[in-house]
Parts: structure tokens; C-alpha cells; sequence
């Protein structure tokens, strides 16, 4: 009723022979994911710092930029400068979101340092936006 496959796979063809491109594990795209929610909440947290200087925010970036850091091998993350101003409000909640992401990353890669200040950062990100909201 049917017709025999008459070629080779192309997945046992394939199998025995090495590969011309690199292969990430998954460790390292898990750094890749981790790296980048962190950076985005970095350029984030600079954004808010431009438009609300506190000690908080300072500590954050600083952290932040430690951590982008040590999963980039070293290399320093860029820091954003102020675009465009924008509600303090809405990057709050933007920035609740991304370190949000960061947790689950952190998670399942089981880095307590960047799980931890990602719930850290979520915390004080919900409570600013309670206080923006509020009042």
C-alpha cells in the first residue's frame, strides 16, 4: 500500500559525520537567555535612575552589571542613556516583567545569585509601581 523509502535518512546520514557548525549546550543557552533578561533590565534600571536618582536604583545597576558580566565571561554590559522620557509607572512595570523572566532563567539554570536579585528586583519594581499607581 505504500512505497518503500528507497534513500537514506537524512537524521543516519547525518549521525556518524561532525558537524560544520558549533552546538551550545544547553547550560550556555541558558547563560545566552539569562545575560540578555539581565541586560534589559539593566537598561531599564538605568532609564529609571536618569528620571529618579536614588541609592536603590544605583545599588540595582551595579549589581546588575555584576552579574551581565559574569555570565558574558567578563565582558561589561553597554548601559543605556535616556531616550526618551517615559512614565516612571510603565518602566516599572516593564522593568516587574523582565526581572521576572530573569527569575525563571535563573531558575532553571539553578543561579541563586541572579534568582535572587531578580526577586529582589521584582519586589522593589511591584512596590514602585503600587506607590506610582496609588498615588
Amino acid at each position: 500500500m505504500y512505497e518503500p523509502i528507497r534513500t537514506k535518512s537524512v537524521h543516519s546520514t547525518m549521525a556518524g559525520t561532525p558537524s560544520d557548525f558549533p552546538h551550545r549546550t544547553r547550560e550556555e543557552e541558558l547563560d545566552i537567555q539569562l545575560a540578555g533578561h539581565l541586560a534589559a533590565l539593566l537598561a531599564v534600571t538605568d532609564e529609571l535612575r536618569a528620571l529618579t536618582p536614588s541609592t536603590d536604583l544605583d545599588a540595582a545597576a551595579t549589581r546588575l552589571a555584576e552579574q551581565v558580566a559574569r555570565l558574558r565571561d567578563g565582558r561589561t554590559p553597554v548601559r543605556a542613556s535616556l531616550t526618551a522620557v517615559q512614565e516612571p509607572a510603565a518602566l516599572h512595570e516593564r522593568a516587574h516583567a523582565l526581572a521576572g523572566r530573569a527569575l525563571v532563567v535563573a531558575a532553571s539554570r539553578a543561579d541563586t545569585a541572579a534568582a535572587i536579585l531578580a526577586a529582589e528586583r521584582m519586589d522593589a519594581h511591584a512596590a514602585a509601581t503600587a506607590l506610582t499607581t496609588a498615588g
